[in-house]
């Protein structure tokens, strides 16, 4: 975990590992694994720093590291799930977080505002309140402005000159899940797979796409299910338009493959997964254009 001793927050917003040369139209992201805490979000945070980290996707961009090595970019968020969710619509806050009145324009009636985990959280993974105080629309504004515009930024130019060289673009969107269903989850309790794939229920890319990856995944010996209890976030469901040649697929790991999520250590298995996502990897960038393009 880094925090923010040196640095401004708003220098190490992401990271974007390019390959050599695009091979194919595909790109990959990892929104939720960025480990970089500001001191300013420590210092209103009533949670200790292994707390916090239970909402992050720890090791994730790593575990899918090898992505340029095969032809594809590979964009990182460097901020933390918990100070402000890319995944989420741009203004989608708890009004009970704030200490005035929210712009008309705040999507403040959502499920995930509901369950606390909106633009700004209000609760980590294991349902704890991250705040010690209520914040102000200004601290809100000032993350949504200056980290998750960026970040989309940066996933629309990689999406757009991939379509303009290869016609479509495929957007691998990458994730891990706790082992067992949060308080705030729809499975709440229950032992999860392996691996879960969002396609939105077959809207945000051709089955083809969710095909492959199930079919190299279960090969290899994961159990896998599709759209339960993730069907895909905002991310899937915005970028997502297959008719137009633009594909969107969320994968779920679960961390128990990979790490322990109490102490965010890396577990024996962790060499043996990367090896595998891999492989996924290659497939996926394997996948013909011509079967994507409009």
């Amino acid at each position: 975990m880094d925090t923010g001793t040196h640095q401004d927050p708003f220098e190490t917003v992401l990271d974007i590992q390019a390959p050599a040369r695009q091979r194919g139209p595909v790109v990959f992201a990892s929104p939720h694994s960025g480990s970089y805490y500001p001191d300013d979000f420590l210092a209103l945070s009533a949670l200790d720093p292994q707390t916090l980290r239970r909402s992050e996707d720890s090791f994730v961009d790593d575990l899918f590291g090898a992505a340029p090595a095969h032809g594809a970019p590979l964009l990182r968020a460097r901020f933390p799930r918990a100070y402000v969710d890319t995944n989420r619509e741009a203004y989608e806050l708890d009004p009970t977080m704030f200490d005035g009145p929210l712009p008309a324009f705040v999507n403040v009636d959502s499920p995930r505002i509901g369950a606390g985990l909106g633009t700004i959280a209000r609760v980590v993974a294991t349902g704890a309140e991250i705040y010690r105080r209520k914040l102000s629309f200004a601290e809100a504004e000032r993350r949504i402005e200056g980290i998750y515009r960026p970040y989309h930024a940066a996933l629309r130019d990689l999406i757009e000159a991939t379509e303009k060289r290869f016609g479509c673009c495929l957007v691998i969107d990458c994730h891990s899940m706790p082992s067992i269903g949060g308080p705030t989850d729809t499975d709440a309790g229950t032992s999860r797979v392996d691996v879960v794939l969002g396609d939105c229920f077959g809207t945000s890319c051709a089955p083809f796409v969710t095909e492959a990856a199930d079919r190299t995944l279960c090969d290899l010996g994961y159990r896998v299910v599709r759209n339960t209890p993730y069907a895909g976030g905002f991310t899937t469901r915005h970028y997502g338009t297959p008719a137009t040649g633009r594909h969107t697929l969320q994968i779920e790991v679960n961390r128990r493959l990979y790490m322990n999520e109490t102490t965010h250590q890396k577990l024996p298995g962790y060499d043996r997964l990367q090896q595998h996502l891999t492989i996924l990897i290659a497939a996926m960038t394997s996948l013909p254009a011509s079967d994507l393009r409009p």
